[in-house]
């Protein structure tokens, strides 16, 4: 049973942005701070990437933890009403991600995810700077950056 009406969850739920969000935000100021310019949301690229750094082919994704189903993440708990629905919608989710990702790596970019929960936790937000420089600069393909703080 949800504790609020359904207009009143309706309004809530218009009000989430899909860019330009806290997490994003952080991450962005992280690459400015370590000298990497980056341009946004680039839409000729599968699953337009949230920052995405053409010189050093890297598409980044900032993923929050219950949208996009960080598995074993606190903060990825499954709703309790309309249960049906909500699977099928982050399980949908989940699987536009992974052919966005696919459709990068083929195409030769370098792909990260950097999850919600990193940007939550205060000694990794410290530390995301560094993380996302480091990741950058090696050779890897894919890549993730988070935080899983136990499920309460």
């Amino acid at each position: 049973m949800d504790v609020v009406d359904a207009r009143t969850r309706s309004r809530m739920m218009s009000g989430i942005r899909g860019r330009d969000t806290k997490p994003e935000i952080l991450v962005r100021k992280a690459l400015f701070a370590e000298r990497f310019r980056f341009r946004l949301h680039r839409h000729d690229l599968p699953g337009s990437p949230d920052i995405v750094l053409p010189r050093y082919r890297v598409a980044i994704f900032v993923h929050g933890c219950f949208w996009h189903m960080h598995a074993g993440c606190r903060y990825a708990k499954m709703p309790a009403t309309r249960t049906d629905f909500w699977s099928k919608k982050l399980r949908g989710n989940v699987e536009r991600d992974a052919r966005a990702m696919e459709a990068l790596v083929a195409a030769g970019w370098r792909v990260l995810v950097v999850w919600e929960c990193a940007t939550r936790d205060a000694a990794t937000r410290a530390g995301i700077g560094s993380a996302l420089s480091s990741w950058i600069a090696g050779g890897e393909v894919r890549g993730e950056i988070a935080f899983c703080p136990p499920r309460a």
